[in-house]
Formats: structure tokens, sequence, C-alpha cells
């Protein structure tokens, strides 16, 4: 049996963790074993994560470059021995070089659809590259910006996120309402992502503000936490909208948090939100959202949800006070939606992907 030892920057509901729970469940039990290492806890394990009994070690990183727990890494490696360590991200491929150096096998690296800020950081995100015997990227569009920035073109693998059928909601619409402390009228307008500048929060909050303008139903639900979280509840308050905009942490089960939402919003640019989308598309949610080149793989503009130039707080609005405006269009565009997501970025379709790379690294 094949030993995998996963480096995770961080636990959440939407991103590399809810992937790497798919791919465990996924992947063949007999022919691979899985163990996480988390180098900061962020939120609770995703339920599919848990259901697919992959170990997990959380390394408690106190900073960005934190010795102490590059040393914990190396002896997690020494001690498991994986044939293969898969860094789920540039800030977990800085410690999963840790892993491979005390391991005996290969390397996959998880590339990040954005570069880094500082020049510092790509150029250590090109050197990590060229370490890796795979690199792994989401779509064409994220393979040709890693390709701009010197990744080697050779290694590059296109594998998009996955999804599954969400479970039916636990809570009906009407308890998620009291639960917030809202009237059964309201419509509800959902975000999910780390709270950093990256994704453009602020952008979020000022169409909230926008709608507050036309109407006085819609509430906007922010799932996540990040550095920016302080800043953004200050910002939210000096707008006045404290009474429309709910930060409400990590969620403790996705799909529950997205089940009743009316729309759902990915503002960033990043191109880090794929997880995220594609859950809300899962769950029959029509999407608006920053149009980038990742965002325009998985939302057809019309007929999954719209797109919108980025930074274009009215272009969010604007788009989201149709869809509430027009309940026909919104389940058509929430049908639509459901079926492409489940079809075209299955899990099972992740999961082949990944099965592989793997075999051919480990063969």
């Amino acid at each position: 049996m094949n030993r995998i030892l996963h480096v995770l920057d961080r636990l959440d509901g939407y991103g590399a963790a809810r992937q790497l729970g798919l791919l465990a469940a996924g992947l063949p039990p007999g022919a691979f074993t899985h163990h996480a290492c988390v180098l900061s806890a962020g939120g609770p394990p995703p339920a599919i994560l848990e259901r697919s009994r992959v170990a997990i070690t959380i390394l408690g990183r106190r900073w960005p470059l934190d010795p102490q727990t590059w040393w914990r890494l190396r002896g997690e490696a020494a001690r498991w021995r994986p044939d293969l360590v898969h860094a789920w991200g540039p800030a977990a491929a800085v410690y999963g070089l840790a892993a491979k150096a005390r391991g005996t096998g290969r390397f996959v690296l998880q590339a990040d659809p954005a570069p880094r800020a500082t020049v510092l950081g790509q150029v250590a995100d090109r050197s990590i590259a060229r370490c890796a015997d795979a690199v792994v990227v989401a779509g064409p569009a994220a393979r040709a910006a890693a390709i701009a920035r010197g990744l080697p073109a050779e290694r590059i693998h296109v594998i998009p996120d996955g999804v599954a059928p969400p479970p039916p909601p636990v809570h009906s619409r009407g308890q998620r309402l009291r639960e917030l402390g809202l009237d059964e009228s309201c419509r509800l307008v959902g975000l999910v992502g780390p709270l950093r500048e990256a994704e453009r929060i602020k952008d979020a909050i000022w169409a909230a503000d926008l709608l507050k303008v036309i109407r006085q139903d819609v509430h906007l639900l922010i799932f996540g936490d990040g550095p920016h979280r302080q800043r953004l509840l200050q910002f939210r308050d000096q707008v006045l909208i404290r009474d429309k905009v709910h930060f409400l942490g990590e969620p403790s089960d996705g799909g529950e948090a997205l089940a009743h939402l009316d729309v759902f919003w990915s503002a960033g640019g990043s191109g880090g939100q794929a997880g995220a989308i594609l859950s809300a598309m899962a769950a029959g949610i029509p999407v608006v959202a920053a149009d980038t080149p990742a965002t325009r793989e998985l939302v057809v503009p019309g007929e999954t949800g719209y797109l919108v130039t980025t930074g274009l707080r009215a272009g969010l609005a604007g788009a989201t006070q149709r869809l509430l405006e027009s309940p026909e269009v919104a389940r058509r565009l929430g049908d639509a939606a459901r079926r492409r997501a489940l079809d075209e970025f299955s899990a099972e379709k992740m999961v082949r992907g990944y099965a592989v790379v793997y075999d051919h690294l480990l063969r």
C-alpha cells in the first residue's frame, strides 16, 4: 500500500481540505493510505475529510516561517516514510520540502493560481516547482499563468477541482433564519473564503451597501476567517451596514452553510475560489462572480450565473438584484449550475486525474 503524506496550509470547508477529503474517499482504499499534516488549525475539518478517515496532525505553525513547524514535519515524515508527498499550495510547499527530504518518495506541488505578491516569493515558487516531480493546476488558465511565472511546463498537469452532490440540509430555511435573528422574508447572499486582500471582501461589503439603498431584505453572510477579519469588521461598521453584513466564521459543515442562499458571490480576483463556487453551483445556487480567467472556466454567463468586472461593486449589486427580482431566472440559472457542476466537475473526474498522476510517479 502506498503512503501519501499531504501537507496543507490550514483546514477549511471549501479549499484544499475539502478536495483532499473527496480525493481520499474516491481513491481505492487498498492502494493508498493518507496522512495530512496541517500547518495551522483553521476551522473544523470538513465532513468529507473526517468520513474519508485521513489521519490529521496539526503542526501549530506560529508565524509564516516557523522552524519548530519545519522540524515537527520532518519528524512526521521520518516516522511515516511516505512514498509521495503532496503539498497543497505554496505555503504548504515550503514545509513540504522538509517532508520530501525525510521521506523516500516523490513530490507533488499544488500550484496557487495567483502569483506571490513579492519578488522573493515568486522566486521561491519557481525554485520549489523545479524540485517537484509534478505540478498540479486547476484549469487551462492556471496552467498558462503558471508557465508565465516560470514554472516548468513539462511537469504541469491540469486537474480541475471536483465537487460531490450536497446532502439534504439538516435545518430548514426558517430555522436558519431564526438562528441568525432574521425575518423569514429576508433574502440571503453568501460569500465563502479566507478573509484576505485578494478575495476583495471590501467590494462585497460595498455591494451589499448598494443593495441596501434599493431594498431592505438582503443580508450578506460571510463564511471564513483570516488575517483581515478585524479590519473588515471595522470597515463594515464604518459604512453603517452592520445590520446587513454578518461574519459567521469557518462553517462546520459547508453544505449546510450554503443550503439556503439565494445568490452566491465571489468578488475576488485571485482565482482561488473554485471550490466554493463549485459547491454553490452543485447546490443549485446562481453565482455572481468577478470575471477572471479561472471563473470563466466555471461560470457560463447568462446560463449558470453572471460574471462582472473585478472591483465593480455596482456590477455585483446589479446582477444580484436581477436574480432576486426574477425568481424564474434564478431557478433556471441555479438548475443549470447544478447540472454543469456535477457533470463537468464531478469528484470522480478529479479523482481519476490524481490517480493517473500518482500511479505514474509511484511506478
